[in-house]
């Protein structure tokens, strides 16, 4: 990457070695209001805002990040995801301290487990970069380190008794601010367990710190397989070739890259920015897989759309392009209710032995179901005794006839 004059000049006419190393990235973080006036313009009332922003929530933006923000547009999508502004002091009546009740379902510090067979164990509160839109704002950036080995204790204990789990979803902060060596040994311990067979990484260093994807990181993981990475693009303008190259590093590696956008008003809110997007993220074989509803954590409201927004993209989109491109747009529902999907209406009637659809265009057509209607496997007893294959839990009580109706519990 060619460094700009403006970063030269505030860092000192760093070299290509320094600039390229993630850990002098992250060392060199701008973090305080003195120093970002010397990378944008700002005016009073930006500088007033930041300032009490500051009082209670951090600011951390990678040298890489801040060299893609325009400098006088306080309006650049780069820019509104990493500088902070008087509007996250503001607190709506719907704004939530921990919108999606991840504390009360800890079942050991550091370690989720909300849906039947994964969990999300979070080893580090640190970010290489802290957006303004951040559902854990009320935990990232307080120590900014990694969690340490004993920290992490009961959560492997919990993760090995219960078998049931087979999927890890390894976050924070961003478990890639941690070094090799400590993400090794947590993925050595978690590949210990036998019933465990999926890994995924949640990380936006490909995104706002493309350098930390090294040789020596991608060796490390492939000894651990298989593992998936999340990353989180949320413009056209965060794909550079840097981005790209760390992208396409991981996917050479045999990990698969998928991207978790968060829908942002002023920002992606646009059919045509999530397009572009998507149609970038497949050319550098990412897929684009969710589309999130901003969450309802305090003082971020400013960023979020109606969900009616979201729903008119995906139906703009579907049909449109091809379905690679098309991500799912999901609610986390507030108050810990998990993941719901939303998607356009294509079905508008239903009968015994027919269907009526609708396509994109308006297209309407019945599908005829068949004569026959039995739809048992003869291999499904195989798996019965399987703990995760056979869940009988919630909607399956109904299936299985062993209930005629279900109550939540409070």
């Amino acid at each position: 990457m060619k460094i700009s004059g403006r970063m030269r000049k505030f860092f000192k006419n760093p070299t290509d070695n320094e600039w390229n190393n993630w850990q002098w990235q992250i060392r060199n973080r701008i973090t305080t209001l003195n120093d970002l006036e010397k990378i944008i313009r700002l005016t009073k009332d930006e500088k007033d805002g930041i300032r009490k922003v500051l009082k209670e929530y951090r600011m951390a933006i990678t040298p890489y990040y801040a060299s893609l923000m325009d400098e006088e547009n306080p309006l650049c999508p780069i820019r509104m995801q990493a500088v902070p502004t008087i509007y996250e002091t503001h607190k709506s009546k719907a704004d939530l301290h921990d919108p999606l009740a991840e504390d009360r379902d800890m079942v050991a510090p550091n370690l989720v487990h909300r849906y039947p067979d994964r969990v999300l164990f979070l080893i580090t509160d640190q970010c290489s970069m802290y957006c303004r839109f951040c559902t854990r704002r009320r935990l990232v950036g307080q120590v900014d380190k990694p969690r340490k080995a004993e920290e992490l204790e009961k959560a492997f204990e919990y993760i090995s008794k219960n078998k049931k789990v087979r999927d890890i979803i390894i976050s924070g902060g961003d478990p890639l601010t941690t070094s090799d060596e400590h993400l090794e040994y947590i993925l050595k311990r978690l590949r210990m367990i036998k019933h465990i067979e999926i890994i995924r990484l949640g990380s936006r260093t490909p995104v706002v710190l493309p350098m930390r994807i090294t040789d020596n990181l991608i060796k490390m993981l492939k000894k651990y397989q298989p593992v998936y990475l999340n990353t989180h693009f949320n413009h056209p303008k965060e794909v550079t070739e840097e981005s790209k190259a760390a992208c396409e590093r991981l996917a050479d590696g045999g990990i698969v890259v998928s991207n978790q956008s968060v829908l942002l008003r002023r920002i992606n809110s646009s059919y045509i920015v999530m397009k572009k997007l998507c149609h970038l993220l497949l050319r550098m074989r990412v897929r684009p897989y969710y589309i999130f509803q901003c969450d309802l954590s305090e003082g971020i409201e400013h960023f979020r759309t109606p969900v009616s927004k979201g729903f008119e993209i995906i139906e703009r989109m579907r049909g449109h392009t091809s379905g690679l491109a098309v991500p799912t747009l999901v609610v986390d529902m507030p108050g810990g209710g998990g993941k719901v999907p939303i998607f356009p209406n294509y079905l508008i009637s239903m009968s015994e032995n027919a269907t009526v659809f609708r396509n994109y265009k308006g297209f309407i057509s019945v599908y005829q179901d068949p004569v026959e209607r039995d739809c048992s496997c003869e291999t499904e007893k195989d798996f019965m005794k399987d703990p995760v294959a056979h869940s009988p839990d919630g909607l399956g009580h109904l299936f299985d006839k062993r209930k005629v109706s279900i109550e939540p519990k409070e």
